[in-house]
């Protein structure tokens, strides 16, 4: 079929992810939901976002709170209707947002039809959906491949008596994607939502739909290379090099598929995962070409390293890998401690988290924000009991998992759930009480809040089509200052943040001549003399270039 027109409003867009469950309580049950999220788009609206993109809400035994999932096309009911998600959908684009939803597509629940059958013989119509293999002789699985959230990927089953293939819980078996039938089956399930009217999809673990075939083991990872940032040390996932179990050179294949799907929609686009060994050469493959993911993002800002060096390094690697793929650059998402604590250290720096917001809206790619980000919330200090995540509870204590970023929004500094239901309900997070302070209603009040802040860099950035769609030219490597020129349309503009607590320079080659400082909303720190910048800890300047 033909391509649909694409207006490429996802490039340069602004991302705001919202985790349902801890987003807004309408129905007082503790979790929230899809009514509660379109009860709050104006807010989303106003904040000046460009889409809003839902962590799954498909039907699930929530062993891993929707990531597993057992009907790709029902809504779970804890977050409403499928005419609840017609009317959220109605009520973004009368707003003028766009609804991007993440698709699971690498494994199902182990509650899913297609698994059940599956496991019930060798030889039925689904006995090869799913990734099934032989004990070795000894009994052992067939080989030494990790679950992201600990031990063996593979789990026995007294039915086939065969090991099947998890990549994450027990709970959550690896469809197999060498099947036609299963590829064809998934692409059913992605346009069944094309045609209820999203916008994209949010890929999650897009390097893990393909297996090698042979099953032969990850060699270890050489102490010297760097792993996944986002991946905690104290699990043994990160030892290996993951050539076998996921980044096989078939995803390419069905992602261009997937690509021919969407591209009979308008305006739609597709944003990866990427958690690989390599990211950010991923992200540059699985972008290239203009046939696969239109943009993709990575751990590699989700971890605690904020250096220039680092930084820099990250944007030289994409640059030269690219050849014109467009990034998602995330800072923060429901995965990792917030951004707040882990840039902004145990006393939230604002001075580094509003460099480190102006920094990303002023990257080539799409910015990605994650609900609570524009309030500077810091991570919630979750006591064991009451953790939900199965990965925190597996890795506790060293990792204490991932519900420190996911307890509820803070709406209102005076109900008894900072606003978050009807304030009578236990919600399936505790509220963090440190919140309060934070809350939208208090920052709505006060001009030079985070939240206003964030509010007024958005609108700014949406009148300089420089930092939306430019090209990026990075400056020399700078221990403590990350630089780069924007460029399009005749316009170009310097961009300049020192990423450290101590006073810096720079010295412009004389290919930059400054015509004049731009006032950016919330940077402040950095002043213009002669050829030289000059920078207070955290602080940044954005120069207009002849």
């Amino acid at each position: 079929m033909s391509k649909a027109p694409n207006n490429n409003w996802w490039r340069g867009g602004v991302i705001y992810q919202i985790y349902p469950r801890s987003f807004a309580d309408s129905n007082s049950d503790g979790v929230g939901d899809l009514p509660g999220i379109t009860a709050k788009l104006d807010y989303v609206a106003q904040l000046g976002a460009d889409a809003i993109w839902l962590s799954p809400i498909f039907k699930s035994p929530m062993k891993d709170f929707g990531y597993d999932v057992s009907d790709y096309c029902d809504i779970d009911p804890l977050f409403g209707t499928l005419d609840d998600f017609r009317n959220l959908v109605q009520t973004a684009h009368a707003k003028g947002l766009k609804v991007v939803i993440d698709q699971v597509l690498s494994h199902t629940s182990d509650q899913h039809p297609w698994f059940a059958e599956s496991r019930a013989s060798r030889d039925n119509a689904k006995a090869d959906w799913y990734v099934w293999a032989d004990a070795l002789p000894d009994g052992n699985p067939p080989n030494n491949w990790l679950s992201v959230f600990g031990g063996s990927s593979w789990q026995w089953d007294t039915r086939r008596k065969q090991y099947y293939l998890h990549n994450f819980l027990a709970s959550q078996p690896d469809l197999n994607f060498h099947n036609p039938q299963v590829v064809e089956a998934i692409l059913g399930t992605v346009k069944f939502w094309l045609e209820l009217g999203v916008d994209g999809y949010r890929l999650d673990t897009t390097p893990f739909y393909f297996h090698d075939q042979q099953l032969r083991s990850n060699p270890p990872r050489d102490s010297s290379v760097t792993g996944d940032p986002a991946l905690s040390d104290a699990n043994p996932y990160g030892w290996q090099r993951h050539i076998y179990d996921k980044e096989r050179p078939e995803n390419l294949g069905f992602l261009q598929q997937l690509r021919a799907l969407v591209d009979q929609y308008p305006d739609t686009t597709m944003v990866g995962e990427i958690g690989t060994d390599d990211s950010i050469a991923t992200m540059a493959e699985y972008t290239s070409g203009g046939d696969k993911l239109h943009m993709a993002y990575s751990f590699d800002l989700l971890g605690k390293d904020s250096s220039a060096p680092y930084l820099h390094g990250l944007m030289q690697k994409f640059a030269d890998k690219s050849k014109g793929g467009w990034p998602s650059w995330a800072l923060a998402n429901h995965d990792v401690e917030r951004v707040g604590s882990r840039w902004g250290g145990p006393d939230r720096n604002l001075a580094m988290l509003r460099l480190a917001a102006v920094f990303q809206m002023c990257l080539r790619g799409s910015p990605c924000l994650y609900q609570g980000d524009e309030l500077g919330l810091p991570e919630a200090d979750v006591a064991f009991e009451d953790l939900q995540d199965p990965y925190g509870i597996t890795m506790w204590p060293e990792f204490k998992g991932r519900d420190g970023c996911r307890t509820p929004m803070p709406w209102n500094s005076q109900a008894a759930d900072i606003g978050f239901g009807d304030g009578q309900t236990q919600a399936w997070l505790p509220f963090t009480e440190a919140y309060r302070a934070l809350a939208v209603d208090v920052q709505d009040r006060d001009a030079h809040s985070h939240l206003n802040f964030y509010r007024q860099l958005l609108q700014w950035r949406r009148t300089k089509p420089v930092l939306v769609y430019g090209e990026q030219t990075l400056l020399p490597v700078h221990p403590q200052v990350m630089a780069f020129v924007r460029e399009h349309d005749g316009q170009r503009v310097l961009c300049a943040f020192n990423f450290s607590d101590q006073v810096a320079s720079l010295h412009l080659s004389d290919a930059l001549q400054a015509a004049h400082t731009l006032v950016v909303p919330g940077l402040s720190g950095g002043c213009l003399s002669a050829k030289t910048l000059a920078f207070e800890p955290y602080g940044g300047l954005l120069v207009q270039l002849l």
